[in-house]
């Protein structure tokens, strides 16, 4: 992940990531991200369903689906995950997102650990909306604890396995800096964060002062969920988003 794409089409730009996310994005000139969250999760068709009036009323293309924050019963196998993802980009093709021939819709996808959806779900969205405003806006896509672009998650799962206070904070350590690093690709850091937020059914306290509080990460407070990535193996995930107009449907 590195390159920033134009998406001008959606009226945000991307950072080049995997098939199945970009690495974040961020509003064009012209434009700012709105998030909507729904009071509860939808089943994938449900939800897209919902997004697609939510867009249309708003008199926006689908391209302006910009980035999707998704439930899922469990953490997946690598060849679930795999299949899963074919399913959920299907919908990006048929609004015309991939005509880069990229994926730009950024995205997180995690597991609760309590009372989880039965099926995939959706939970949150954003899109882009004409605007005379210039205050930037932006949504970086969740990372875990792995570099991504590798066939296989296992093998390259930073600290895989251990459990320990060190083992977690290293793992945590990885997801702050690549969390760092997608938000400078476009342009940002911490102190342009409207909310940051934390996946993980482990402790932070160790490592929530030295390591979150005191990069900045925290300035706007820390929403902790109770959840787990989306594969299996992986323990730790965060993702952050500077937007400034925010709505519970």
């Amino acid at each position: 992940m590195g390159e920033v794409i134009d998406f001008t089409s959606g009226g945000y730009r991307f950072i080049k990531g995997v098939s199945q996310y970009s690495g974040g994005v961020a509003a064009l000139p012209g434009f700012r991200l709105e998030r909507v969250r729904f009071a509860q999760p939808l089943p994938f068709a449900e939800g897209f369903a919902e997004i697609e009036k939510i867009i249309t009323a708003a008199d926006r293309p689908l391209t302006a689906f910009a980035a999707c924050e998704l439930r899922s019963p469990a953490p997946f196998t690598e060849e679930g995950f795999v299949a899963f993802n074919s399913s959920y980009t299907k919908t990006l093709k048929a609004w015309g997102l991939l005509e880069t021939g990229h994926n730009p819709v950024a995205r997180s996808n995690v597991c609760p650990q309590i009372a989880p959806p039965p099926v995939p779900s959706i939970y949150a969205f954003s899109f882009t909306l004409p605007t005379a405003e210039t205050a930037p806006s932006f949504v970086i896509s969740g990372s875990a604890e792995v570099p991504e672009g590798h066939a296989a998650y296992r093998d390259h799962i930073v600290s895989r396995g251990d459990l320990s206070a060190h083992g977690l904070r290293t793992k945590a350590k990885f997801v702050l800096e690549e969390m760092e690093r997608r938000a400078a690709t476009l342009g940002f850091g911490w102190e342009n964060a409207t909310a940051v937020q934390v996946y993980t059914v482990h402790n932070l306290y160790p490592f929530l002062a030295d390591e979150i509080v005191k990069r900045g990460a925290a300035r706007a407070g820390l929403t902790w969920h109770y959840n787990n990535p989306p594969v299996v193996d992986l323990e730790y995930e965060m993702d952050l988003r500077g937007v400034a107009a925010e709505h519970v449907v």
